[in-house]
């Protein structure tokens, strides 16, 4: 039971954003100018509970503080090479306002795969944990996914993409989510020791896109200048995971 669960959430991780972001992108950018800043703001809160109420926690009672902290420190630090490294892109504004160019589109096919087999090992881990932290891991993932594919589909349709090809690329690349949760639940079922930390890597992960990323969108104005209703998208988001 476990294995086809946790299987299930990694890839309602990998493709729930996905297909979101596909409906608000034919929704119109209206729509989507409207909908997308909300969903940051909701994302920030999902990620930092789901990281520092879930993720940590866990981790900290199977590990000493002192290793817990250093592989949460560590997914800091190997989020920030790759995003330095153009492996994990995150375009948040509208296609025109991002350089985009056939390799970028080509970098942003790549980055997803890599960035799907990561989430999908990692709400595998928080399954093999439990069940209901797979299931807030993946509700995290979720919503930082779909603000990011919105982008992410504006740069290939901006490339010279269609739709139907936009779509289907990405699709693609969410494939990853299933592989990265196959690796997670053969290697964690065979080496349980290795989860706390799989799981502090992921919360500094979470914690890294949240902190480094979508807050200083916010804190910009770019995509949403009323401070109150992201106070409340955030707070609100956070509630999610407490609720779960």
């Amino acid at each position: 039971m476990l294995w086809p669960t946790a299987l299930a959430l990694s890839v309602a991780g990998s493709v729930g954003g996905l297909l979101t972001a596909g409906l608000l992108l034919a929704s119109g950018r209206a729509v989507r100018e409207r909908v997308v800043p909300w969903l940051i703001s909701y994302a920030v809160g999902t990620l930092l509970g789901a990281a520092l109420l879930g993720l940590v926690p866990q981790a900290l009672e199977q590990l000493p503080p002192t290793a817990a902290l250093g592989a949460l420190l560590a997914g800091i630090l190997t989020f920030f090479v790759l995003e330095k490294l153009v492996l994990w892109r995150h375009c948040h504004e509208e296609a025109g306002d991002c350089a985009v160019h056939k390799s970028t589109a080509t970098m942003v096919i790549v980055g997803d795969a890599v960035h799907t087999f990561v989430d999908g090992a990692v709400i595998a881990a928080a399954a093999l944990v439990s069940l209901p932290l797979g299931l807030t891991t993946a509700l995290a993932i979720v919503a930082h996914e779909i603000p990011q594919e919105a982008g992410d589909f504006a740069v290939l349709l901006a490339a010279g993409h269609s739709r139907s090809r936009a779509l289907v690329l990405n699709l693609t690349s969410a494939l990853g989510g299933l592989a990265g949760a196959t690796a997670m639940l053969l290697f964690g079922s065979g080496t349980p020791a290795a989860v706390p930390y799989v799981l502090g890597f992921a919360a500094g992960n979470f914690l890294y896109v949240a902190m480094a990323d979508l807050i200083p969108t916010l804190h910009r104005g770019g995509v949403d200048r009323n401070a109150v209703r992201q106070f409340v998208l955030i707070s609100l988001g956070v509630l999610t995971i407490v609720v779960l």
